[in-house]
């Protein structure tokens, strides 16, 4: 049954309504923020992040702590301060949000007719494999996430089905959008809306489409959307070196991941979009996206990878299984969100300088504070067909080969097929920069084949991420 359904439209001549508002990261590495140890008490106070719902954990007890006694700039009304000591560090309630009035950046624009019209053109080419997110992001003015989530949510008729309310859903989706850092270069909300995408073509693979319930679908879809929610721009060993309270908080283990999963939670809880179900539900509904989120933790990727091979090698996948569904969900979920190698060279290139570039970021920072520089973070010593290359052969190329083994189709066959010319487009453009370098200085020419394939085949599945020496 096809659900019909009109997005929320915000008049020009009136001002976006206060529950349209924007906050700022939780977490900045900016010239003014602080860099080690806890974060400075004036940036807890302006964020509401989902850190952790453990009241026996000291760090959590520690930061909001300091979001009740660190109560802003000096500029906070008396009455905004109080607000801010009494209400807890984990997300403000919806009133506070009012005592706070408008910020000067407004999130959400009006779209005109003609630009509407186009985005709802390529919505209906939502699970074509070369969906230009880039372009229906311009389309749908820095709404995609929202946009291309909630008519997902739609198209599959959960919103009906599971009885959500739809100002509770808006509510939600656009906290989510906001709660992306759009400076980071590449784990933004953009970045999201295109895995968001990705999760939809393969859950509409036969195998998936025949098997998943709504409740997998609902699941998959949200996780997708919230995978990677207030990410700060850096790793997770540079959280850990520079002792940050996150790094802190959760171990060292799963630092990011843990971070992506409890933010997410939060705006669960604040916007109320599960309130209605019974509490054992919307728990039940909490860990299961905590499961999947989870397992974006590229450092787990090997564990992942030998699980799935050995259930391919047994032939012992059983999508009638709610464990064994779960488990797909979840290694679709991995391929989604490393999918950029394997789009068309014209999108594919785009993320590929995109994440270079938010390497080379990290890099800066680390030569900023005279840190170690991170392995691929040194923009003086590494090319972004180099790290492609060696994230292809080591990362990406043995996931989508094992998926392609488990759902044999050709959207797999296409992956593959993409993920090869690019990989060679990389190394033709790795030779013309040899080339030109050897041009400029003959001097180099006797060494520099020997160094570029080093770089590449020197580099693992878990270095790329992780940070660690390449050999």
């Amino acid at each position: 049954m096809e659900v019909c359904y009109q997005l929320p439209v915000l008049p020009l001549d009136r001002p976006v309504p206060k529950h349209v508002l924007s906050r700022r990261g939780a977490i900045s590495f900016s010239s003014s923020s602080s860099l080690f140890g806890a974060p400075d008490p004036r940036q807890l106070s302006q964020r509401r992040g989902a850190i952790s719902y453990d009241s026996s954990d000291q760090t959590a007890l520690y930061i909001r702590m300091l979001a009740r006694l660190g109560c802003g700039s000096t500029s906070t009304s008396a009455p905004e301060r109080r607000v801010h000591r009494l209400l807890s560090f984990q997300r403000y309630l919806h009133s506070s949000r009012l005592l706070r009035g408008i910020p000067q950046q407004m999130p959400l624009h009006i779209l005109d007719e003609d630009y509407t019209g186009q985005a709802r053109c390529m919505l209906d080419k939502v699970g074509n494999w070369n969906f230009d997110i880039f372009l229906f992001d311009r389309l749908t003015n820095g709404n995609s996430l929202i946009t291309l989530t909630f008519h997902l949510l739609n198209q599959y008729g959960l919103v009906e089905l599971f009885q959500l309310d739809m100002v509770k859903l808006w509510r939600f989706l656009v906290m989510v959008q906001e709660d992306y850092h759009s400076d980071n270069p590449y784990h933004n909300a953009v970045h999201a809306a295109d895995v968001t995408q990705a999760m939809y073509c393969y859950m509409r693979e036969p195998k998936l489409a025949k098997s998943l319930t709504s409740y997998d679908i609902l699941l998959g879809l949200l996780a997708a959307a919230t995978h990677d929610l207030d990410h700060p721009g850096v790793n997770q060993p540079f959280l850990i070196k520079t002792d940050h309270y996150l790094a802190s908080l959760y171990r060292n283990t799963s630092v990011l991941e843990n971070h992506h999963w409890k933010s997410a939670v939060g705006l669960l809880r604040e916007t109320g979009l599960f309130s209605h179900m019974p509490p054992e539900d919307s728990r039940s509904m909490e860990r299961d996206l905590g499961s999947l989120i989870l397992a974006t933790d590229i450092s787990q990727q090997n564990e992942y990878l030998s699980r799935f091979r050995l259930h391919l090698d047994q032939q012992n996948l059983s999508l009638t299984s709610a464990s064994h569904r779960h488990f797909i969900l979840q290694m679709a979920l991995k391929c989604a969100d490393i999918c950029n190698p394997c789009r068309p060279w014209e999108l594919s290139k785009q993320w590929s300088e995109k994440v270079t570039e938010e390497f080379f970021q990290q890099g800066d920072i680390e030569k900023k504070h005279h840190l170690e520089v991170s392995p691929l973070c040194d923009r003086e010593t590494n090319s972004v067909g180099n790290i492609q290359i060696g994230f292809m052969t080591y990362v990406a190329e043995p996931l989508f080969a094992e998926w392609a083994r488990f759902s044999d189709t050709r959207l797999s066959q296409t992956m593959l097929g993409h993920m090869g010319l690019n990989k060679a487009s990389w190394g033709g453009l790795q030779q013309e920069l040899s080339s030109a370098s050897e041009e400029a200085d003959p001097t180099t020419a006797a060494t520099k084949d020997g160094d570029t394939a080093g770089t590449t085949e020197g580099t693992s599945s878990k270095e790329i991420p992780q940070g660690s020496n390449v050999s």
